[in-house]
């Protein structure tokens, strides 16, 4: 497997493929790396360098009981795109992947990144805040805690269905799309996946999107059941300085499977600019 090891000797791992313009995906929790086959199998097959990495407690990375937290998140980004030399990368950030994307540029800059898309993404903050008293209560996130706690396995199988959108009359159910969602949640740590709620429900990404400068694509589904779009895109789209918001019609939270083909042609489109 491809890995590195970050400064507190975790190990991340990684996929590398193809050659061309470089695209880096950081995914939504509680997944890994596989969020992104379809991206990146349409992306590699357009002539681009697709990369995408296992968060630390995720997936196949290592699942340490530290360093679980946003900003360590942002720095084993940077930490990869260090060891690759990445120049001139677009970094695509689902859910709380999209959260990692803004911290790694409030962080660390943009002297590796040309420009950014935010899917589904979480910033500015998901939990309701004195700054976005708007935002979901503190209970939901406390109730995805007990859910990882008490049974995580059954917990992903429910979570599954409105992530998809499949809970809605008109949605054509693939149990395949479900299982894969179970398969990714449970290669992951429960410590590691337990923590990471509150990074992507309590933090608060509001200067890391002011800082980024550069052209940012956010999509978002209006039927987002897990990020709603009034309490994310639209908000974010209002601070980053050099956002658009493309607004999908009736899309889930799993966006980038279900609308797959919208989501590839947006993104290569972009990349392309």
């Amino acid at each position: 497997m491809n890995t590195i090891t970050t400064q507190d000797c975790t190990q991340i791992f990684y996929k590398d493929w193809g050659s061309g313009k470089p695209v880096v995906f950081s995914h939504g929790w509680p997944l890994n790396a596989d969020a992104w086959d379809a991206q990146m199998l349409f992306l590699v097959q357009h002539g681009c360098r697709v990369i995408a990495h296992d968060r630390r407690g995720h997936g196949r990375s290592s699942q340490p009981a530290h360093g679980n937290n946003m900003d360590t998140y942002a720095d084993d980004l940077a930490a990869l795109l260090d060891v690759l030399d990445i120049q001139g990368a677009t970094l695509v950030g689902h859910s709380t992947g999209g959260g990692e994307v803004a911290r790694y540029i409030g962080r660390h800059g943009t002297q590796r990144v040309a420009r950014a898309a935010l899917i589904g993404a979480v910033p500015p903050i998901m939990a309701k805040s004195e700054a976005y008293p708007n935002g979901l209560p503190l209970e939901v996130f406390d109730n995805i805690r007990k859910g990882v706690a008490d049974n995580r396995s059954q917990f992903y199988k429910d979570l599954a269905v409105p992530f998809f959108g499949f809970n809605r009359p008109e949605a054509t159910v693939s149990q395949g799309t479900v299982d894969a969602f179970w398969a990714q949640g449970m290669t992951g740590s429960i410590l590691g996946q337990y923590l990471c709620v509150k990074e992507f429900s309590e933090v608060d990404y509001t200067e890391d999107l002011k800082k980024m400068t550069i052209p940012t694509l956010i999509l978002h589904g209006d039927d987002d059941q897990i990020v709603p779009i009034g309490n994310a895109a639209e908000l974010s789209v209002k601070i980053a300085p050099n956002a658009k918001l493309k607004v999908y019609k009736g899309a889930s939270h799993g966006m980038c499977v279900i609308n797959a083909d919208q989501v590839n042609a947006d993104l290569l489109a972009f990349i392309n600019q």
